[in-house]
């Protein structure tokens, strides 16, 4: 009877408090579906190391030898690190090199040339 009366369009009544959460549950979900929405559209981060290219075979024999050559000057009072850096360079294979590391890239060939060599050196 009272919501008849006081209510002549027959809407539902509901009280401040239930209102109030109501609106605030609604928010909470808006809030969740565009996180999801924002979420699902992301694309996926790729990360490429350097953005340097792969090396080929050529390009990697190549650093190898200038790479030798280099540590030859630096260390031309050293007649038996020579000795070793040549014999390196002859038993270099370039295609189980790049076996053992699959797409290296300049840096990468840089850092595994220098931990290969560091023991003939010194």
């Amino acid at each position: 009877m009272f919501n008849s009366v006081n209510n002549p369009f027959g809407q539902r009544i509901e009280s401040a408090i239930s209102t109030g959460q109501d609106k605030q549950r609604q928010k909470q979900d808006q809030q969740k579906d565009e996180e999801k929405r924002y979420l699902e559209n992301d694309e996926k981060d790729e990360v490429k190391l350097g953005g340097m290219p792969i090396l080929t075979e050529d390009e990697v024999l190549a650093m190898a030898q200038n790479y030798i050559a280099r540590l030859k000057d630096e260390n031309s009072d050293k007649p038996k690190a020579i000795e070793k850096l040549d014999k390196y360079l002859a038993k270099f294979d370039v295609k189980k090199f790049m076996k053992q590391n699959p797409n290296m890239t300049s840096p990468d060939f840089h850092m595994i040339m220098y931990n290969e060599t560091a023991g003939l050196i010194n």
